[in-house]
């Protein structure tokens, strides 16, 4: 197996983690989403690298590749809108009070790190798929 689906699934891993503990501080801050944003972050950005991570394991590896770089642009530009540019309860310099605030701010930080690794991830398997 290349390298890329042993770091794929690494990445993939790590950002479940950050992803559970960012939504354990969600709960606790109580920064709702709407519906739209609930659907996308339980389809893009938990249950397509999850997926993802399962096809760079088998045949469907370059489907596997595209849909980690595909979902973990898409879990980037959806947390760098809402955690960076976006002024909202949901910025991590507006977050109501709370204990639940660094650790939101440093989950925040964490997921953008993992989607760009996971990112990279995805792009090396697509180009090792394709050769």
């Amino acid at each position: 197996m290349h390298k890329s689906t042993q770091y794929g699934t690494v990445i993939v891993l790590a950002h479940a983690l950050v992803a559970t503990a960012h939504g354990l501080a969600h709960e606790y801050l109580v920064i709702n989403l709407t519906f739209t944003q609930k659907l996308y972050v339980l389809v893009v950005i938990a249950l397509a690298p999850l997926v993802s991570m399962i096809l760079l394991w088998t045949r469907l590896r370059k489907v596997g590749a595209m849909l980690l770089l595909l979902s973990m642009l898409g879990s980037l530009i959806f947390g760098v809108v809402n955690h960076f540019l976006i002024v909202s309860a949901d910025h991590v310099q507006h977050l109501p009070p709370g204990e639940w605030r660094l650790a939101f701010q440093i989950t925040a930080i964490g997921l953008m790190v993992t989607e760009v690794l996971g990112c990279f991830a995805g792009a090396w398997a697509l180009r090792a798929s394709s050769s």
